[in-house]
């Protein structure tokens, strides 16, 4: 069950309207690193979890990766004013401006359609976990790309929020992958000899040493 709270996870402002960058935040709604695709990722996973308590994560932050979606998408309309202009738009997609009347619809910035395709989910709790620390890293860089190119105070404020709660995912499914490390497809990791071989295959120099294979682990964040 999911509960709607009528107030914003954190207050959205912008100092002016600024539908170019707006189109730049569409890849954070509708993009393969945005947060739908981190919602739907953690909630689909969650599906076949056993396991009550990571179960429970994946669960809480997919809903919290909902109200990120929520947040970028008031930021968006911030931005885009009150009128369909397309001449405001110079690069990127168009279609918040011919199709949608402002809406922030799920594209990314170039104008393409959300797809189920960004989605990533096997059924092993080991390859979930990685794959959403890999996405956690990957919505942070893309953040930070996006902070870079406003100099709006207010947006700057929500990226900087979003992005540490990026972190703290990251963080959390760090700790909960230093739980089930020896379980799904970790069982049995780097037991055979051609799982500790490097092919040294490209010139010049030899600079790794043969692999010796142990279930990842991740200091834990919190010490």
């Amino acid at each position: 069950m999911f509960k709607h709270e009528k107030q914003l996870l954190r207050e959205v402002k912008v100092e002016r309207i600024n539908p170019q960058y707006a189109v730049l935040m569409q890849e954070q709604l509708g993009g393969a690193n945005g947060e739908l695709k981190a919602a739907l990722q953690y909630i689909s996973q969650s599906f076949r979890i056993e396991d009550p308590t990571i179960k429970d994560l994946f669960l809480d932050i997919g809903a919290e990766e909902l109200s990120h979606m929520e947040m970028v998408s008031q930021t968006i309309n911030l931005l885009n004013g009150h009128e369909v202009d397309f001449k405001t738009v110079e690069a990127g997609e168009i279609e918040t401006h011919v199709l949608s009347g402002l809406s922030p619809v799920l594209i990314n910035s170039s104008g393409d359609p959300w797809t189920a395709h960004y989605v990533n989910v096997t059924g092993d709790i080991c390859a979930d976990l990685l794959s959403n620390i890999a996405a956690e890293q990957r919505a942070k860089v893309v953040y930070e790309y996006l902070y870079r190119q406003i100099k709006d105070k207010y947006v700057r404020e929500t990226i900087d929020f979003l992005l540490n709660r990026e972190e703290a995912h990251n963080a959390l499914f760090r700790e909960a992958l230093n739980k089930v490390k020896l379980d799904g497809s970790n069982k049995d990791f780097g037991v055979t000899e051609d799982s500790k071989l490097y092919f040294d295959l490209s010139t010049p120099g030899r600079y790794f040493e043969n692999p010796n294979p142990t279930p990842p682990e991740f200091v834990n964040p919190r010490k």
